[in-house]
């Protein structure tokens, strides 16, 4: 530790020298064991912020897939080899264009027994019948206007 550095003008008293001192090695005491007022350290590292979770189940369960894959794609390989290699692509499809046919000929079928069944039944509105009566109804109407003359409101006012 070094000493304070010695005043070049002459000293008044030695106490006054000595509380100089003592209250310089103090400060500078208090400089050295000064605390930073910024904390300027890396902040904390949370563990469930960097460990993505679903992320890792997600690729678990792609590399699972590609796994059964793979061994699916082994199996059918080496039973190619056991059988001396013969294809096994026989072609089973059958013609769909006649069924499709007999569909559209039975949807057919059954339309036109909708449709005759339609225009073979009564109609329910009777139109003849509301004729007849909305007539007979401007016939009340008429022989009252010619014998009332004026309609009476409910009121008693008259109205034309």
């Amino acid at each position: 530790m070094h000493r304070a550095p010695q005043l070049t003008l002459p000293r008044g008293s030695k106490y006054l020298q000595s509380t100089w001192e003592k209250a310089y090695q103090d400060h500078r005491k208090k400089v050295r064991d000064a605390q930073p007022l910024v904390d300027t350290r890396a902040p904390l590292c949370l563990r469930h912020l960097h460990l993505n979770i679903k992320k890792l189940k997600l690729e678990e369960e792609r590399l699972s897939v590609i796994d059964r894959d793979n061994y699916l794609l082994l199996e059918k390989m080496s039973c190619i080899m056991r059988t001396r290699a013969q294809t096994d692509n026989r072609n089973d499809y059958t013609h769909k264009r006649g069924n499709r046919e007999q569909e559209r000929h039975r949807v057919q079928r059954k339309n036109k027994i909708i449709l005759g069944r339609i225009t073979d039944s009564e109609p329910l509105y009777q139109a003849r019948k509301w004729q007849e009566d909305w007539a007979r109804t401007e016939k009340y109407q008429d022989t009252r206007m010619k014998h009332h003359g004026r309609q009476q409101t409910c009121k008693g006012k008259s109205r034309n």
